[in-house]
């Protein structure tokens, strides 16, 4: 059980978690992008990869430095944002357009309409993906983490950053992309962007290291704070820290 303290950065971390989340599930998460590289060839991921790595980053620094029942309270802080978010993309884009007015007006609203549609129109399975695949995938992160501490006694933070992100974005690609996009895209596309996007989140994970180590050095000197979770409970639906 840890006890209640005040950390100078602990909200920090939360509210950078939960904004990197949103802008992430948000944004680009529809858009597939591809690029050209050297003895390989067309190279195809989801554009949104490219920033939601970073959330699995905070994750990592969240349960090294603060454990995984400060971390597992982040989490749900994250997914109760995506739900408002998914409320609110659905609200907005549902809400009619008025009609009362001059044709090029109406014209110009119906163009804005598909726009936002296509930008924030999220469908069920997209939500439900979104949402069970980051749940499951930030939980599995934050676990193997804390247990690769326990059994490495705290070195080799690098060996639990990557091999906890390699377990976690496992699980999270596993979900999202078959109940996101099975049947919508063909299946070869559905796997190349499934594998494509999970290599570039782990290379993530292994290039952000030097920054991760900086980070979660600083943090532990500033917060006087390096937790073991060696009485924690895991249950992932207990809130208690």
């Amino acid at each position: 059980m840890q006890t209640n303290r005040n950390y100078r950065y602990y909200d920090l971390i939360m509210a950078a978690f939960v904004a990197v989340l949103l802008c992430s599930n948000l944004i680009g998460v529809q858009k597939v992008s591809s690029v050209n590289l050297p003895f390989y060839g067309e190279y195809i991921y989801g554009a949104g990869v490219l920033f939601f790595p970073i959330s699995y980053l905070f994750g990592d620094i969240l349960t090294e430095v603060y454990g995984y029942a400060r971390s597992r309270k982040v989490i749900w802080s994250g997914f109760g944002a995506l739900i408002f978010a998914s409320l609110m993309s659905f609200v907005v884009t549902a809400l009619p357009l008025p009609v009362n007015v001059l044709p090029e007006t109406l014209k110009s609203n119906a163009d804005k309409q598909m726009a936002i549609e296509m930008i924030f129109g999220q469908t069920p399975r997209i939500v439900l993906a979104s949402l069970t695949a980051f749940w499951l995938g930030e939980f599995v992160n934050s676990f193997v983490l804390a247990k690769m501490k326990l059994l490495s006694s705290g070195r080799f933070l690098w060996i639990r950053t990557i091999g906890s992100t390699i377990m976690g974005e496992i699980a999270d690609s596993l979900i999202f992309y078959p109940i996101a996009f099975y049947g919508i895209w063909t299946n070869q596309q559905l796997v190349s962007v499934m594998i494509g996007n999970y290599f570039i989140k782990v290379l993530w994970e292994v290039l952000a290291t030097p920054f991760t180590y900086l980070i979660v050095g600083y943090l532990k000197k500033a917060e006087h704070e390096d937790y073991f979770d060696k009485d924690t409970d895991f249950n992932p639906f207990s809130l208690e820290t």
